[in-house]
This record gives structure tokens, C-alpha cells and sequence, in this order.
């Protein structure tokens, strides 16, 4: 049995494998995932954020086990976690610590839980991260967890690939005001206030909901994701057809306390994903941006093999020398005008 027919029939350890494969870019990997795409685009991504020490893995554990223990409405009976841990600009190396947090979940065989290395890519996921969920999309995971690398202001890259992302807070992580400016709450589908039981939840709550009126302002247009809404109504109403506002769910992941109630949020923006057309547009967005990416990375190669790394030094050393500016060196290269 060949590799592809190998995940399609649900072989675990093909599965790892797999992922071993593609996360090093080896031809049977990628040769492979070409062969498992016609079989993808059928699970639920969900990404979780925030910043370090939110409690982001305990929050996964706990919804994991929340959507195994209670499979009705729409949760998959077979869950996957991947779990993006940061890697040391000076060794490489990575702890890949995650499923440490995780060991609820051990033993249940409609359980995969892979760790990756972030390699050193900003944003937040590791360069291969959207071709490891293909697979575990491929191989029958229905509902996939991303967690991110403790992600700061501008790493967002999960909202591309998500299509509910989480953004998780927590009481006493620094200034309030941080919430307001901090961009990375803009990509949030619903914000999570986890460790709730700590002093401070109710500025945090207050400063988020700031936030949130700023972003989404009653009655005038509405923006989410980048795209205006002119939608008015009420200012009193609380549901607004067509446009979904951020809402605010505490949690104590450690104690499994406001996970039903986050889990219900996250089911009503599925519904409300596939009911006002925005499934199919995230989708679009999320293969899009795969293949810019991709696109990025094979003309680079392919410029990079075009020439002679005795010209690639020349240029360089120009670059060293002030004598060029990277960005005449770039024109250079492209117009093949140096001599």
C-alpha cells in the first residue's frame, strides 16, 4: 500500500510520517500532499492566539476534549492539534512542549496531536504549518486546533489560515491599553479571557469591549477582517444580519470552567460562516495565500539557480561597499542589466 492510500485508510504512523516528510520539504512529501489535495477542504480550522502565557495550550487541551466528550451539532468526532512552538535563534532547536500540557488527550485514537518547530518564520505558524493541516485534513481529521507561537501585535498570519480564529487574553498581562492598539486583536472571530479568575478581569473585560465598540460602531458602518459593512441598525440590537461582532467568553482553562460556553461561540460562527457566504470566501483566501506563497519561494529558487554565484557575490559586495542600494541591486538582478 503506497503512502497516499496509506493516510486515506487512517495508518497513524503513515500520518507521521507524512508530516515528517513535509515539514522537511523532501520530494515524497510534496509529491505526496499534491496526490492528498482533491481529498482536502473539508475540516474546520481553528486557530488559537495571544500573547505568551495566556494559557493558549491549556485552552486547546480543554476544547479538544470538550468537542470529543460532546460530538453533537456539528464538532468532528476526530480531532487534530498542531501546536507551533517558537525555535532559539541561536541553537535552531525547539521544545515542542505543548503536548506536555496536552496528556488529556493521550490515548484517544480520534486524537493527533503533532508539534512544529517555527524554524525561525514570523507571523506566528511555521512555513509548513498550512501543509500540515492539509494533511490531517486529508486524512479525516475533521476539526483541526492551531495553536501559534506566543504571537505579538503584527503576527497574524493565522487569520489567513483559520476560519474561526481565537485571540486569547488574560488578566494582568500589562498595560490595558495595550488591548486597544495591539492589532492582533483585529483578526479575532471571538476573544477569549482565560485565567478569569485572576484580580484585574474586569478592566480587561472593560478595556476589550472598548476596543470592540471602537472597531465595530453602532449604528455606523462596521468593519471586520478588513472589509466595511454598511449595514445600520439599533443601536440596542443584538444580533446584526450579516455581520459578526467579536464576543467575549471568560475561561479558566485549568478547571474547564466557560469551555461549553466558548464552544457554543465558536459553533454559532461556523453557522454563521457557511449562512452569510464567508466559508467559501475565507477558503478562497486561505488557497490563495498558500499559493502566493509558494509562488514566492519557486521564483526565488528559480531566479537564485538562473545565476552564478560569482555574480550574485559581485552584486553583493557592491551592496557591502555602499556602492548599491539593496533595492538597485534587486533591479540589477531583474533586468539582467549588469555587467
Amino acid at each position: 500500500m503506497n503512502l497516499v492510500a496509506e493516510i486515506l485508510s487512517g495508518n497513524r504512523l503513515a500520518l507521521a510520517r507524512l508530516l515528517t516528510k513535509i515539514e522537511n520539504d523532501s520530494p515524497e512529501g510534496v509529491s505526496t500532499l499534491d496526490a492528498l489535495f482533491p481529498y482536502t477542504g473539508k475540516a474546520y480550522l481553528i486557530g488559537v492566539t495571544g500573547a505568551p502565557g495566556t494559557g493558549k495550550s491549556s485552552l486547546v487541551n480543554q476544547l479538544a476534549l470538550h468537542f470529543r466528550k460532546t460530538p453533537g451539532k456539528e464538532a468532528s468526532p476526530r480531532v487534530a492539534v498542531v501546536a507551533v512552538d517558537p525555535s532559539s535563534p541561536f541553537s535552531g532547536g525547539a521544545i515542542l512542549g505543548d503536548r506536555i500540557r496536552m496528556r488529556d488527550l493521550s490515548g484517544d485514537p480520534d486524537v493527533f496531536i503533532r508539534s512544529m518547530a517555527s524554524r525561525g518564520v514570523l507571523g506566528g505558524i511555521a512555513q509548513a504549518t498550512a501543509s500540515v493541516v492539509q494533511a490531517l485534513d486529508a486524512a479525516g481529521y475533521g476539526l483541526i486546533l492551531i495553536e501559534t507561537v506566543g504571537a505579538g501585535q503584527a503576527e497574524v498570519d493565522i487569520a489567513r489560515l483559520a476560519h474561526t480564529t481565537l485571540v486569547v487574553e488574560a488578566p494582568g498581562m500589562g498595560d490595558d491599553i495595550q488591548a486597544i492598539k495591539a492589532g492582533i486583536l483585529e483578526i479575532a472571530d471571538i476573544l477569549v479571557i482565560n485565567k478569569a479568575d485572576r484580580p484585574g478581569i474586569e478592566n480587561t473585560e472593560t478595556a476589550l469591549r472598548n476596543m470592540l465598540q471602537l472597531g465595530h460602531p453602532l449604528p455606523r458602518d462596521l468593519r471586520h477582517h478588513g472589509k466595511w459593512v454598511d449595514q445600520p441598525v439599533e443601536a440596542d440590537k443584538a444580533e446584526i444580519p450579516n455581520v459578526w461582532l467579536p464576543p467575549i467568553v471568560r475561561t479558566v482553562a485549568t478547571e474547564g470552567k466557560g469551555i461549553p460556553e466558548l464552544a457554543e461561540k465558536i459553533y454559532m460562527h461556523k453557522q454563521y460562516l457557511h449562512t452569510s457566504g464567508e466559508w467559501e470566501t475565507r477558503e478562497q483566501t486561505r488557497l490563495e495565500t498558500e499559493l502566493i506563497n509558494h509562488l514566492k519561494s519557486g521564483l526565488l529558487s528559480h531566479w537564485r539557480n538562473s545565476i552564478t554565484d560569482q555574480l550574485y557575490q559581485d552584486v553583493l559586495e557592491k551592496v557591502y561597499d555602499r556602492k548599491l542600494s539593496p533595492r538597485q541591486a534587486v533591479t540589477l538582478f531583474l533586468e539582467s542589466e549588469y555587467d
